[in-house]
């Protein structure tokens, strides 16, 4: 479940996407002078700690991309590679947004959705010390054919940047799409997702056990 906030970001997630996008070799849009969101969706954390978010934003009339995203209350360590930004909170404080294909909460979860099933996180609002639910802007599925236990992720070992991002693990390879919709297919089990506009799956992320 995640609990979220009726809060004012600064900057806002989309302001720290348009100054971090530009230096990435996969994203192709030029300058991002304006972020478009198009849908997102959230894993828990099991400790309750992170916030783990994958958005999905459109720079113009550019192609969809897939940024995962977690939230931390500290640094990272070991991880200012992958720093997007730091954002102040109005309810949480300051907040350290990370590329999450660095992070091993992220990895766990990814893999956890994959291979075990794990449905994306419900989404509530807490007013008033009443719990309102969000329904979610997208859907995801999973193609696993055996959704057992899935193997136990001690975090990425490596990270490889690009289209897909591989994020190798002791115990599992993920690649995660960035330019949703381009014809991206690697084997193993899938992650795929829809959203209004887009009725028809589109692979999101995969997964091969080591």
């Amino acid at each position: 479940m995640a609990l979220l906030h009726h809060a004012e970001l600064r900057p806002g997630k989309l302001e720290l996407l348009a100054a971090w996008l530009p230096g990435q070799a996969w994203f192709g849009g030029g300058p991002a002078v304006e972020v478009a969101r198009v849908a997102a969706y959230r894993f828990d954390d099991p400790a309750g700690a992170v916030g783990v978010e994958t958005l999905l934003v459109r720079v113009a009339d550019g192609p969809v991309y897939q940024v995962p995203l977690t939230y931390r209350g500290a640094p990272l360590a070991g991880a200012d590679d992958r720093l997007v930004g730091t954002t102040q909170h109005s309810v949480l404080g300051p907040r350290w947004a990370y590329d999450a294909c660095g992070d091993p909460v992220y990895a766990a979860a990814l893999t956890a959705a994959i291979l075990g099933g794990a449905a994306q996180a419900q989404e509530f609002f807490e007013v008033d010390g009443v719990r309102e639910y969000r329904a979610p802007s997208m859907e995801i599925t999973s193609n696993a054919a055996d959704r057992t236990d899935p193997p136990a992720v001690a975090g990425p070992l490596r990270v490889v940047d690009g289209d897909p991002t591989l994020i190798v693990t002791d115990a599992v390879e993920l690649a995660v799409v960035r330019r949703l919709g381009t014809g991206t297919v690697r084997a193993g089990a899938a992650l795929s997702g829809t959203w209004p506009g887009q009725p028809t799956p589109v692979p999101l992320a995969y997964a091969v056990p080591r």
